[in-house]
């Protein structure tokens, strides 16, 4: 049998070639225009998301918050009430304690006087001694007769003194109030008196005399009379 023969292709023509070629030059430029156009689209994607991320973060410089002492034209800030110091309170004095007051003997002041300045040949003198708190407290006073004494003189004569002859005597502590007095009254019948309460006849002369009462350590002034 006779061998098949294979088909021989025809020859294209010119023209088809030409066809083809400027098929495939405008497929080329076709992908090429895609390839383009995508490329310059993603660019300006990734310009503008760079763009927005500057925008939201400034850089480190931005995050740093400035100083008011860095800026020396910043005007000065005033104070406001809260802000203005009060000025420290003075201090107070602790409130001093006084101490308690106590009796002063020099403050319990001894007086003596007589009834009357003159006295007739029959008139007898009444003395007096006066004993006055002068303390700022009520004081507990002896103005008993163990205390008491009345001295009579005329010059350097000592015509009488009540201890001579007294019998009996006595404490009587009593409590004067501030500025109050105690008084105690001796009658003299006008008689000398000596030491151990020995008998004197002789009579007082008519004079001057001078009455000093004590009560214990303390002497009044002198208080002047006048036996006639």
């Amino acid at each position: 049998m006779p061998t098949p023969r294979r088909p021989v292709p025809q020859r294209q023509s010119q023209a088809v070639y030409r066809r083809r070629r400027l098929v495939a030059a405008a497929l080329l430029v076709l992908v090429l225009g895609v390839l383009g156009v995508g490329g310059w689209t993603l660019a300006r994607g990734l310009g503008h998301a760079s763009a927005t991320r500057a925008a939201v973060d400034p850089g480190p410089l931005a995050t740093v918050a400035p100083s008011l002492s860095a800026s020396p034209s910043a005007p000065a800030a005033t104070p406001t009430a809260a802000q203005t110091t009060a000025p420290a309170a003075a201090p107070t004095a602790s409130p001093t304690v006084s101490p308690t007051p106590t009796c002063d003997p020099a403050k319990i002041a001894v007086a003596a006087s007589t009834d009357k300045q003159v006295y007739a040949p029959t008139e007898n003198p009444v003395l007096t001694l006066k004993v006055t708190n002068q303390n700022p407290i009520p004081c507990p006073v002896n103005v008993g007769t163990s205390q008491m004494e009345y001295l009579i003189v005329s010059g350097a004569d000592r015509i009488y003194d009540s201890k001579d002859c007294q019998d009996g005597a006595e404490d009587l502590v009593k409590t004067i109030a501030p500025g109050a007095t105690e008084t105690a009254n001796l009658p003299w019948s006008r008689t000398r008196s000596t030491e151990g309460c020995k008998a004197i006849t002789v009579k007082p002369l008519p004079g001057t005399y001078v009455l000093t009462a004590s009560l214990g350590s303390l002497q009044s002034p002198k208080a002047v009379f006048t036996l006639q």
